[in-house]
């Protein structure tokens, strides 16, 4: 993460009845115009850094895009007072459904998911994940603490979220920062995508705070066969991941974990 990432302000610090001025490090956040083939779609709010991934990573969750090759180029244009703006180029054979795409980025940046009908639909274009990969519980219980390493501005600010994907022996592939949770996590398939790295069919992914709804609908358009969160999960989380076939871990700690779904992808040390 840049230092673009984190903020100086002065503030006036109270301890033991004590009062300070000191500088204190606060999480940068501010808005991104996002444009497909040039046509602004959306302004979301975001933590600066690794923004080409975001917006891949949305597309590809949102069954926009599936393939690297649709993308032609990504363009992030300069910062200035208004935020950044990155434009993704698609392929001529492409096709675009705009409605499709306003709402997408509508209900991520307002109230999210809404109603049955919503739900039922995202339930029927995400097929059932069957992945026969195992981790000991060893190994996913030494997860947090590999991603709290890996949150270089968390460290400083206590103010942002992030994702994490790791291999069969639990080592660190690749981790994003933000100041929401679904941006992180666009962030890393993002990565993935933009890297010819997906599915992440052998990987697990531990997010920061709880799980929700949309992280599990991310994370099967990604066929991750695990994922764990620090927190808890909601239950149309843990819904969602038993009829996507997918193992959902909360609470997730150095000497306990809670296993909401297909249990037998862990396995006793």
């Amino acid at each position: 993460m840049k230092r673009e990432s984190i903020q100086i302000r002065r503030i006036q610090r109270w301890r033991g009845g004590i009062q300070q001025s000191v500088d204190d490090q606060l999480a940068v956040e501010e808005p991104l115009e996002i444009r497909i083939n040039n046509q602004p779609v959306s302004v979301t709010m975001r933590t600066p850094g690794h923004d080409e991934e975001l917006v891949a990573g949305f597309l590809f969750s949102e069954n926009i895009v599936r393939m690297k090759k649709a993308i032609t180029r990504i363009d992030v244009h300069p910062r200035n007072e208004q935020g950044n703006i990155v434009n993704i180029s698609l392929t001529e054979d492409q096709p675009v459904n705009w409605d499709q795409l306003k709402r997408s980025f509508a209900s991520t940046s307002s109230c999210g998911l809404c109603g049955r009908e919503s739900i039922d639909a995202v339930r029927r274009k995400i097929a059932k994940i069957k992945s026969t990969v195992r981790f000991t519980s060893a190994l996913i219980q030494s997860l947090p603490e590999k991603l709290l390493k890996s949150q270089s501005a968390f460290s400083s600010t206590g103010g942002l979220h992030a994702a994490a994907l790791f291999d069969l022996r639990g080592r660190l592939v690749v981790a994003r920062e933000d100041i929401g949770r679904h941006n992180a996590v666009d962030k890393v398939i993002g990565w993935g995508l933009l890297n010819g790295k997906l599915p992440f069919d052998r990987r697990v992914m531990l997010v920061s705070g709880r799980a929700s709804f949309e992280i599990v609908q991310k994370c099967l358009m990604a066929r991750l066969p695990v994922l764990c969160a620090i927190s808890a999960p909601s239950s149309l989380a843990v819904d969602l991941s038993i009829s996507g076939g997918q193992t959902l871990v909360g609470f997730l700690r150095e000497t306990q974990m809670n296993v909401y779904s297909a249990p037998r992808r862990i396995v006793k040390s």
